[in-house]
């Protein structure tokens, strides 16, 4: 996140480095790319400005950033702030593998198997790799989001690769899918990375939070259908006049 307290980064630095550091602003203004040596600040400058960024923001900035413009000390400041967004959830499913990858993989279906998208449209399909644009719900606000994405299956390795192409709120967004066999079923994993946007309504510890709130929410919608389309895969696999029973266990 590249703003603080609604201002850009790059306005505090500068502000920094004119209060505190005797930086002339109009030379700044018209020198952007400048590195901070270039614009006259010498080495008590830079003692100044890392004194100020530390007591400010808790964050320390290398010796070296005499060499660096303005904004590029902005932008380390911030990764120092607010590092890039990751999360990892996962669930187990009582379910085959091939039975997981062939259901989470269809992605036209995603509205059976989500309960936040109203809307899949795919727009191309080229082997594995498929773009499509989701459309969620209506949400507190009356507003539904849409974007469109890609991913990038490879039924060998188990794992499937996606990044937002329309970015919306996000500097970017990548997903990667995992599924692995193990005692119980198969492990369905996600990993996201990625950054908000300066201009997002939340910043990345924020958005992380939500992910995580989300996706405990989503997965658990996901292992109870995947596994009520394995059990009645099961039923319809039980030759007629068996013992066993053809009634679905939560019908």
């Amino acid at each position: 996140m590249t703003v603080t307290h609604g201002r850009p980064m790059t306005a505090e630095i500068t502000d920094i480095l004119v209060a505190h550091c005797g930086l002339d602003a109009d030379a700044a203004a018209q020198a952007p790319a400048a590195s901070l040596e270039e614009l006259g600040m010498d080495s008590l400058a830079l003692l100044e400005l890392s004194a100020v960024v530390a007591d400010r923001w808790q964050v320390s900035i290398p010796e070296q950033a005499g060499q660096l413009s303005i904004s590029a000390v902005a932008d380390l400041v911030t990764r120092r702030v607010d590092p890039p967004g990751h999360t990892e959830n996962g669930v187990v499913i009582d379910a085959p593998l091939a039975l997981v990858w062939e259901v989470t993989n269809d992605v036209a279906n995603w509205t059976e198997l989500f309960t936040e998208y109203a809307v899949v449209d795919i727009l191309h399909r080229d082997g594995q790799t498929v773009r499509f644009r989701l459309t969620m719900y209506p949400d507190e606000n009356g507003v539904s989001w849409s974007w469109v994405s890609e991913r990038t299956a490879d039924p060998v390795s188990r794992q499937v690769r996606a990044y937002r192409v329309e970015t919306g709120p996000f500097e970017y967004m990548r997903i990667h899918w995992r599924y692995a066999e193990e005692a119980g079923g198969t492990r369905m994993t996600w990993t996201q990375d990625f950054a908000m946007k300066p201009t997002a309504p939340v910043d990345n510890a924020a958005m992380t939070e939500r992910i995580n709130t989300n996706s405990a929410i989503q997965l658990a919608v996901i292992k109870d259908r995947v596994e009520r389309i394995a059990r009645q895969r099961a039923d319809e696999d039980v030759p007629a006049g068996s013992d066993e029973s053809t009634e679905a266990g939560d019908e």
